[in-house]
């Protein structure tokens, strides 16, 4: 009889990507992200505590919405999701906005921007 080998925890990891790819266990909620994406609501407020899988949400978002059907193989998603439309996915990196006064957090998000806008046009 073939023994299963049990895949790794994610520890420090909190790209969606990296988890698949690197075939850690990674506990299957994309069903919830199909709801999110397709239900009636315009907004949606998510809080976690901290250590709580905030960043990998929003980077399983972020894979989503980029149209990267083949991250999500063998997921609930997979059987859900019939367009997998491709949308261009603006993340903005606030780990580094915190405390800062206006004009800091301004000049940030503009760079941040420019960079989007070098992509997108």
């Amino acid at each position: 009889m073939e023994q299963q080998q049990l895949k790794r925890c994610p520890i420090g990891v909190q790209t969606f990507e990296k988890v698949i790819e690197g075939n850690y266990l990674y506990i299957d909620k994309t069903e919830y992200i199909y709801r999110m994406a397709h239900g009636a609501s315009n907004y949606y407020f998510l809080s976690r505590p901290r250590r709580f899988g905030k960043s990998l949400l929003v980077s399983t978002l972020h894979s989503y919405f980029a149209g990267k059907k083949e991250l999500f193989r063998g997921l609930a998603i997979e059987k859900l999701e019939n367009e997998w439309t491709e949308y261009p996915v603006l993340h903005f990196d606030m780990s580094r906005a915190k405390h800062v006064d206006k004009e800091t957090l301004e000049s940030m998000l503009s760079f941040q921007l420019s960079g989007y806008e070098q992509v997108y046009g």
